[in-house]
């Protein structure tokens, strides 16, 4: 049987992180995001640089597939704003569920509301196909 992937997407502070470490707690899934790039894996720290986002995204894509071909079921939580953001975990050809997280909390990375607003602007909603 193939692995699984859930594919959680949202704008900061819906609630991804929050839901796919519930997700996860039972070590069914492995939850993997972006995000994870820009922690230090000694420390923990969290620092975003805008300049290696695309980096991180293609680090992220490249993990989730590793652990996929591993046999490892997946959580991978990013905004996803667009529908094309979605398409390489698509492409990658196992079976997936797209959640949208819709929560309104306080974002951890601190994002700017004026970031979030032009997020909000560029959000496509997910049809099923």
């Amino acid at each position: 049987m193939k692995p699984h992937m859930f594919i959680i997407r949202g704008l900061p502070g819906s609630g991804k992180s929050t839901l796919a470490k519930t997700m996860c707690a039972n070590k069914t899934y492995d939850h993997i995001e972006a995000d994870h790039f820009f922690c230090n894996p000694e420390t923990g720290e969290y620092k975003f640089d805008s300049s290696k986002l695309q980096k991180a995204h293609e680090w992220c894509q490249k993990k989730c597939l590793t652990m996929l071909a591993m046999g490892k079921n997946v959580v991978v939580s990013n905004t996803f704003t667009c529908i094309w953001e979605l398409s390489p975990y698509i492409e990658m050809g196992f079976p997936y569920n797209v959640i949208e997280c819709k929560g309104n909390f306080k974002n951890v990375h601190n994002v700017p509301n004026c970031t979030i607003k032009k997020m909000h602007e560029r959000w496509e909603p997910y049809i099923p196909q």
